[in-house]
């Protein structure tokens, strides 16, 4: 698979907790944080070790053989969010608008979820 993205961030819980909210995004809830967009689909959970690491199906119709590899470490009393864009064929267009979309659901979704 060719990576298309990677990027790494800090955030406010502990990687348990984090862990969870990605093995499990919330639907319905207080704290529902994946909103999907035109064009998105929820992803399935096709690997996950606890407290460690998620791989997500693709979150694009129109990519549906792309991965989403999402790893999780401590970073003192918070935890460090890698995610990873995996893609069985190179992109016909700009990434950008697509590396965009998961840096506001992590970094921004994500995270105000959190109280932040």
């Amino acid at each position: 698979m060719i990576e298309l993205a990677r990027r790494r961030m800090q955030l406010p819980p502990p990687p348990r907790v984090l862990w969870a909210d990605l093995a499990a995004p919330a639907r319905i809830g207080s704290r529902v944080w994946l909103e999907l967009d035109a064009g998105e689909q929820w992803p399935d959970v096709l690997e996950s070790v606890e407290n460690e690491r998620v791989v997500w199906s693709s979150l694009w119709t129109a990519r549906p053989d792309d991965r989403i590899e999402l790893l999780v470490e401590p970073d003192g009393g918070d935890s460090a969010l890698t995610f990873v864009w995996l893609a069985a064929d190179p992109l016909p267009g700009h990434a950008s608008p697509f590396r965009y979309r998961l840096t506001v659901l992590f970094a921004a979704e994500l995270r105000y979820s959190y109280g932040q």
